[in-house]
């Protein structure tokens, strides 16, 4: 509700501040206009030098101006104008706390981890610089060796660039084996974009030698796939009329590069999105609660901070949902190693404090809280996260 007021409000001043400009821009032209005859007037007259013509239509002009005000008009569209501009800032500051520390909750850092956290995040982005000089100055030797792998990721990227497949074709002969305990299909889709590009610029010669050497191997498990790119070298010369002609969408390289990179990321034990974009992108999205939160517990003069567990949900999106979270129907605690979510016969869950508090001991039953079923503890199976 909050953003739709201000979009509502941000409209009308983008449209006070279009229909200031326009009008702006009519007194400006029409104060053009009148100079504009005066002058052809003034060029009319025979003889120019006569001061009685010249004085009559500069007076003439003079007064055209003084009944349009230009000044005075211009003057009054800016006055409006800065009125609705500076309405909106104070709208934008009730609306938006710009004291986030508000949120801030003092929690005990792993200085070291977060050196590292942060060194990886910069080696992911390729500020290579950057990560170098934070390892330097925080003393974190160790974290520089996922600085290699990286490395040899963007070294790939910028050959893919210019369309130049040798380095990744190298470190896939290389890590063979593992992508393909992955499911991964990188080297077809590289062979692939080599073959079009064969296509493309070759004869059908090339294309077909290149296909038998290395397509063919790929034949038998993805035979439609292979099909299709064989069918191509008979458009070679005439691709606008290939039927496959999807095939050589530039955006198959922008894919390609993709995958290299969740895939490298993967071998190395490291996430697409690295921990620091995501605990960031996190923290924006739970920010307005949490900036609410403080501010209900300060106006009850209660410590927000002092508190083991939010007393509200923080929703995130799904891109931002991790693991599953269970929090017990009876007790209200959330689901963890050490007091996990059991799996009733009935097929309802409870964590494993709850069943045992329920149960008094391992033999007795108990009535379900959702249904008419009886349970002992003993029959309750634990879940896994």
């Amino acid at each position: 509700m909050e953003l739709d007021t201000l979009k509502d409000a941000f409209d009308r001043v983008v449209k006070r501040q279009k229909l200031s400009s326009f009008r702006s821009q009519e007194i400006v032209d029409q104060v053009g206009h009148e100079i504009e005859q005066a002058l052809a007037k003034i060029k009319a007259i025979n003889d120019p030098l006569s001061p009685v013509h010249l004085k009559s239509i500069l007076s003439e002009l003079k007064l055209k101006l003084n009944t349009v005000g230009p000044l005075n008009l211009l003057e009054g569209l800016q006055k409006e104008r800065n009125i609705n501009l500076s309405k909106y800032p104070k709208l934008l500051e009730k609306s938006f706390s710009p004291d986030i520390s508000k949120a801030y909750r003092d929690v005990d850092f792993d200085f070291h981890l977060v050196n590292q956290i942060v060194a990886n995040h910069f080696y992911q982005q390729g500020l290579f610089d950057l990560g170098d000089c934070l390892i330097d100055e925080a003393g974190e030797p160790e974290a520089i060796a996922i600085r290699s792998h990286f490395l040899e990721m963007y070294q790939v990227l910028e050959a893919l660039k210019v369309k130049n497949l040798g380095p990744a074709l190298n470190w896939i002969t290389l890590n063979r084996e593992k992508l393909n305990q992955n499911g991964s299909m990188l080297e077809l889709k590289l062979h692939r974009l080599q073959f079009v590009e064969i296509v493309k610029k070759g004869t059908k010669a090339d294309a077909l030698s290149y296909a038998r050497t290395h397509l063919a191997p790929f034949a038998s498990l993805h035979m439609n796939e292979f099909q299709k790119l064989v069918v191509c070298i008979i458009w070679v010369g005439k691709l606008d009329s290939c039927p496959h002609a999807e095939l050589m969408a530039p955006t198959h390289w922008e894919e390609f590069t993709q995958e290299i990179i969740k895939q490298f990321c993967s071998l190395v034990g490291q996430s697409y999105w690295s921990p620091l974009s995501v605990a960031i992108a996190a923290g924006i999205e739970g920010l307005p609660t949490l900036l609410k939160l403080a501010n209900v517990m300060a106006a009850k003069r209660q410590e927000w901070q002092e508190m083991k567990q939010l007393p509200v949900p923080v929703e995130l999106g799904k891109e931002l949902q991790f693991h599953s979270i269970f929090v017990c129907p009876v007790s209200r605690d959330q689901g963890s190693e050490e007091n996990p979510p059991m799996l009733m016969p009935c097929q309802h869950v409870l964590c494993n404090q709850s069943i045992m508090k329920l149960s008094k001991n391992t033999s007795r039953t108990f009535k379900c809280p959702y249904c008419p079923t009886e349970a002992s503890a003993a029959q309750c199976r634990q879940l896994h996260f």
